[in-house]
């Protein structure tokens, strides 16, 4: 096989948060991650700060935090985008003496009043700012977002698998519980990811999930006084996130305003999220 037809290397989300903790201040986690442009620049940032100290591996740590509580599918989209691809796919059979569809006729392939799924990304808006922020780890404005988003695409089960997520990361087992519950329904194929999801551990851990994952994660089949338990909490979880995000919001403009420094905002939102 050629080099110019080899297939790409799928990239690993540990190894390279391993590589950003120990070797991000020479930018080895870019080259691995195939961004040699920003590898040259973490190397350039060394030698310019290293008489004091290197900057660079202060980027690099941060780094590897993103990478670490990054999920599996966010990297996936961002470094792994063949395996996206591929996935879509590799479930087809291949009749005998059918050569491989090349990419150029996959896509004549679609139907054109079939709008893709990259079209329908693109007509939310708030689904895109929704996976931004959560993967900077804004979930209070990532909730606000995809609840937003739900406006506009009720049956995307990609957005309500993502605030499962996010309220399982916040510890709100009812919510959590329900949106995962909504995306199984909605048509999430790869109900497996559920079980390896670190953003679902604190999920998993709850004396109710083993009941949830026997009934094939259907929120109508938990008992009777857990699903009223869970149903309770979203009504009063609604009242407490109006007040949240009101509050801040209120940051927010604060800090445009200049009241607020960076550093006070964070320390004041941190507090917010704990109540």
């Amino acid at each position: 096989m050629s080099r110019r037809n080899k297939p790409p290397q799928e990239k690993n989300k540990i190894l390279a948060g391993i590589l950003a903790f120990f070797l991000g201040g020479f930018g080895i986690h870019k080259f691995y991650l195939g961004k040699p442009g920003s590898a040259f620049f973490y190397i350039f940032i060394f030698f310019m700060t290293s008489r004091f100290f290197p900057v660079s591996f202060i980027l690099g740590w941060i780094d590897a935090i993103r990478l670490f509580t990054m999920s599996e599918e966010a990297f996936n989209k961002k470094y792994n985008k063949f395996l996206l691809e591929d996935d879509m796919y590799e479930s087809r059979p291949v009749r005998r003496n059918e050569r491989p569809m090349r990419r150029e006729e996959r896509r004549t392939e679609r139907s054109p009043n079939r709008p893709t799924r990259r079209s329908i990304s693109r007509s939310n808006p708030f689904k895109k700012s929704g996976q931004k922020k959560y993967k900077e780890f804004d979930l209070a404005g990532a909730i606000e977002d995809y609840n937003r988003a739900l406006e506009i695409s009720p049956g995307d089960h990609e957005i309500h698998y993502e605030l499962a997520c996010a309220y399982s990361l916040l510890e709100q087992k009812e919510r959590s519980f329900y949106h995962l519950s909504q995306s199984v329904s909605k048509g999430m194929k790869q109900s497996e990811r559920i079980l390896t999801e670190d953003n679902l551990a604190f999920l998993r851990i709850q004396p109710e999930f083993e009941d949830f994952r026997k009934n094939g994660y259907n929120i109508i089949n938990l008992p009777p006084e857990v699903r009223e338990e869970v149903v309770q909490s979203i009504r009063e979880e609604d009242i407490k996130d109006d007040v949240l995000l009101a509050q801040l919001n209120k940051l927010a403009e604060l800090r445009k305003k200049g009241l607020l420094t960076e550093n006070e905002f964070q320390l004041e939102r941190k507090k917010l999220m704990r109540r």
